[in-house]
């Protein structure tokens, strides 16, 4: 259940295949009689918004599961309130999905539900979801305006009416996201990590971070996933309760993490406006773009704490990318390539959590507060 593989690259089809070829027994998902993948598709935006997950990620899962010998298979979700989960299938490039692979597209806003209990909580549940025989939860990873973090966890609130939608917000979300996760076991977890949104669940700010993640455990991944974009797991209560409710464990540290894949130099292409504005912040010379994009989230905590102001003070830029290799300057450097830089964070790459608390200590000792 520890186990997280992570492949980085820039196709993710091939990607996915790869990931779910280091971590699967073929034998866990041969033989299930109906296989259900829950995708998040919250509105009718291409992935590359930074909202939806990528088609492509789920046509690497539907041609794993078929090259493995699964034939009952069915894509599902429920788009968020007041918008059109039919729309989005078409928009999203799920449709073409269903044509080449014969797999079935199931809106759940048209399913019939059932109540259940789980944590000492009532919860109306979309009745196909719990029919399944394997659930494998696609979520993206990116921000959430009210939770600060989306990923596996709460990407099953898609798998509930929109009744229950408005109640679960109604509740403050937190508690009755952790206890469906309890009523809905997720067998697998595949994460979208190539270019989630920096500040809203519903796009608009997508950040190249070039990464699938697979694993077993939603609580465990969601962990990994806030370290990535530089949050404090803890700070996140549905992550949390889903702890303490038994769905799975927040120890990365204890976790058993293989990465694959190849990690792209030169600096991505930001085509948002407020990662526009975060990279005037940065001196970045052919950085791969897993570590620009978590020092871009990084940036973006930091600005919250409102000590960018200090970068700008002392017209100071963070220094990253494979042009810093085997230089020595004055300044602050984010990963293994900027070792010779006086204030180094080393991490191939680092996480967002790191960086935020590195740049953060490195503020208060070359005292440019």
């Amino acid at each position: 259940m520890n186990k997280l593989v992570i492949n980085y690259g820039i196709n993710p089809k091939e990607m996915t295949k790869e990931a779910l070829e280091a971590l699967l027994d073929p034998r866990q998902v041969r033989g299930k009689t109906k296989i259900g993948i829950k995708p998040n598709l919250i509105k009718d935006v291409p992935s590359e918004s930074g909202a939806t997950t990528s088609p492509e990620i789920v046509a690497g899962i539907i041609e794993y599961l078929i090259d493995h010998g699964c034939q009952n298979i069915v894509v599902l979700e429920s788009s968020a309130i007041g918008h059109d989960t039919d729309r989005a299938f078409y928009a999203c490039g799920y449709k073409d999905l269903e044509s080449k692979y014969a797999v079935k597209l199931l809106n759940l806003k048209d399913d019939k539900v059932t109540e259940v209990r789980a944590a000492g909580m009532k919860l109306t549940i979309c009745k196909s979801v719990l029919d399944l025989d394997y659930l494998i939860n696609v979520p993206v990873l990116k921000a959430h305006c009210q939770t600060k973090l989306t990923c596996a966890l709460k990407n099953l609130k898609g798998c509930i009416p929109d009744s229950e939608k408005r109640r679960f917000h109604s509740q403050g979300l937190h508690r009755p996201i952790a206890a469906l996760n309890v009523a809905i076991k997720t067998d697998l977890v595949v994460v979208d990590g190539m270019c989630g949104d920096l500040t809203f669940e519903e796009g608009g700010n997508p950040v190249p971070m070039n990464r699938i993640m697979v694993g077993y455990d939603p609580v465990l991944i969601d962990a990994y996933g806030a370290e990535l974009i530089g949050l404090n797991p803890h700070s996140i209560k549905y992550i949390t309760l889903a702890e303490e409710y038994g769905v799975g464990s927040t120890d990365v540290d204890k976790a058993e993490i293989i990465e694959l894949g190849h990690r792209q130099a030169g600096q991505p292409i930001l085509a948002s406006p407020l990662a526009h504005r975060l990279s005037s912040y940065i001196d970045a010379r052919s950085a791969c773009s897993v570590c620009y994009g978590s020092l871009i989230h990084a940036l973006a905590r930091l600005q919250d704490e409102g000590l960018l102001k200090a970068l700008s003070k002392k017209n100071l830029k963070i220094k990253i990318g494979q042009g810093f290799r085997n230089k020595k300057e004055e300044g602050i450097g984010v990963g293994n390539c900027t070792a010779g830089i006086r204030h180094n964070l080393p991490g191939c790459p680092p996480k967002a959590k790191d960086i935020v608390e590195y740049i953060r200590n490195e503020l208060c000792k070359i005292n440019i507060n």
